[in-house]
């Protein structure tokens, strides 16, 4: 063997070595035992803010686990509910959603559609939420606050509102970022245009952090944004030409924008560890996840990767004026847009936007380890 191999070789073993013991060192300190959840972020983790707000998610939504619709844009969990379970916790309550809702363990202040940076359109016009990641901020301020009011008032309050000392002890979990992106593309921005708006972006993001820490937050959970030139909706609706279109099928200026973004968002967590001197961060790389599961679907024992499961028409099985849950009229009967999807077990996508439970069980089976986190621990012992 040449020399200049056998050092990389022995770089390679050490490297390895090197993060055994780091996780084995972890593993003797005892996994974090997190009490609560609180959780900030779009659609890919809405467990029912959206829908309480503006109208619920009708079915066929939530048939696969819940059998019917339960705030969330799939139709069984979400990754974030794997993630709860794991810890053994109960699945998040919505901030905005009052009823029948226990926080006692956390709150979920993500709501389908929501950017971080607060957009200049209403939810009619553009699809995005207003509620972006500073107001999310703002609900869970006031929710911090005013829960420890509530809950010391005693009787059922002190069953349903979490302990003062859970917010420095729980896990802060983030899943946001995709739609600053994707509103760019739908505006008819150039990728350098919708690259220039990043740093502006994330300085916003940063800022919520710094602010959550502020509060006594310390532990952090932060995934990067997914490959969005695989979702049925934007290439369904963005124009992309034979040569911008990968080996899988996806739209690569899309996903080299996300990429951008994700190589930014990492420096930027990085810039934090050194800033919160208490702060423990954790980066997810669910954009690799993603788009290995959608690179090799079959491998994994999925179908049609780029084709939504509840949908209706085009080459992606995909309409944006009729989507998941409406109605079309067929022989003069209504019919209900999704029933015609026989499995979404073994389907990636849902409804041209978010993915099916099958596949969030998937990701989430491969991120929980930390194979995929940046340092590489895994979710029990991100308190370390």
């Amino acid at each position: 063997m040449e020399c200049g191999n056998l050092k990389v070789v022995t770089s390679l073993v050490l490297a390895s070595t090197l993060v055994v013991l780091a996780n084995c060192a972890m593993e003797n300190q005892g996994e974090c035992m997190f009490p609560a959840i609180f959780n900030f972020g779009d659609s890919n983790s809405d467990t029912g803010g959206l829908s309480a707000a503006f109208g619920q998610a009708g079915p066929p939504h939530g048939e696969t686990f819940f059998h019917s619709p339960a705030g969330r844009y799939c139709d069984g969990r979400l990754v974030i509910d794997f993630i709860a379970q794991s810890l053994g916790l109960p699945y998040l309550s919505a901030f905005l959603d009052a009823v029948g809702s226990n926080f006692s363990h956390g709150a979920n202040f993500a709501t389908a559609g929501s950017t971080i940076r607060p957009q200049n359109t209403t939810l009619r016009q553009s699809g995005f939420s207003p509620i972006s990641l500073n107001v999310q901020f703002y609900e869970f301020s006031d929710f911090h606050r005013r829960s420890q009011i509530i809950r010391n008032k005693g009787h059922v309050f002190k069953e349903l509102l979490p302990k003062g000392e859970y917010f420095s002890k729980a896990l802060y979990t983030f899943d946001i970022g995709q739609n600053d992106l994707t509103a760019g593309f739908f505006l008819n921005m150039s990728t350098d245009e919708v690259k220039a708006n990043i740093p502006d972006v994330l300085g916003q993001f940063t800022t919520v952090i710094k602010d959550i820490y502020d509060r006594g937050g310390r532990y952090f959970w932060i995934h990067n944004t997914g490959p969005v030139g695989c979702l049925p909706y934007v290439m369904d609706r963005v124009p992309i030409t034979a040569g911008q279109v990968d080996k899988v099928g996806c739209a690569s200026p899309q996903n080299e924008v996300a990429q951008y973004f994700n190589r930014k968002l990492k420096e930027v967590v990085v810039h934090l560890r050194q800033k919160l001197a208490h702060a423990t961060l954790t980066y997810v790389d669910v954009y690799s996840v993603k788009y290995d599961l959608i690179s090799h679907a079959t491998k994994y024992g999925f179908e049609h990767p780029l084709r939504a499961c509840c949908g209706h028409g085009g080459k992606y099985n995909y309409n944006e004026h009729i989507g998941c849950g409406g109605k079309i009229t067929v022989k003069g009967k209504q019919i209900l847009v999704g029933k015609a999807c026989k499995d979404p077990s073994v389907s990636i996508n849902w409804d041209g936007v978010h993915y099916t439970e099958a596949a969030n069980k998937w990701i989430f089976d491969r991120i929980v380890d930390g194979s995929y986190s940046d340092p590489p621990i895994s979710l029990k012992n991100a308190c370390h």
